[in-house]
């Protein structure tokens, strides 16, 4: 696979459509529940970025990765343990429909932490 993604699109286009479909779907998701979020290209995967990283997600031979963070990892536990986890990591089967109501809400989870974060810090200044 290339590496040295500039944009989403590029990453994105590297796969069979199939797979296309379902990055698009994710994006397009991840993008409503977090309109203000910036898409950017990090670790070399698609990224939405608020007050720094809220989201990352990936393409593999078998599975979608969506990458939201540990702490939504543990806040999300039950509802994700019907599939593979790892610290900080979520592996979507790619033979079945992403949850896309589960996606939502943990963008959103995710989107409440950084403007946390963002007004702590802020009101440190």
């Amino acid at each position: 696979m290339r590496s040295n993604f500039q944009t989403i699109d590029e990453y994105i286009g590297t796969f069979p459509k199939n797979v296309q479909a379902i990055l698009q779907n994710l994006r397009r998701t991840i993008s409503k529940a977090a309109p203000e979020a910036e898409e950017k290209i990090s670790y070399q995967i698609p990224t939405f970025s608020l007050h720094g990283n809220l989201v990352h997600f990936a393409a593999w031979k078998n599975h979608i990765g969506f990458y939201p963070g540990s702490k939504a990892g543990e806040a999300f536990k039950k509802e994700l343990s019907r599939y593979g986890t790892a610290k900080g990591s979520v592996k979507f089967p790619l033979e079945r429909p992403l949850p896309l109501q589960l996606i939502t809400r943990i963008v959103k989870y995710r989107v409440r932490q950084n403007l946390e974060k963002e007004r702590a810090r802020a009101k440190k200044k």
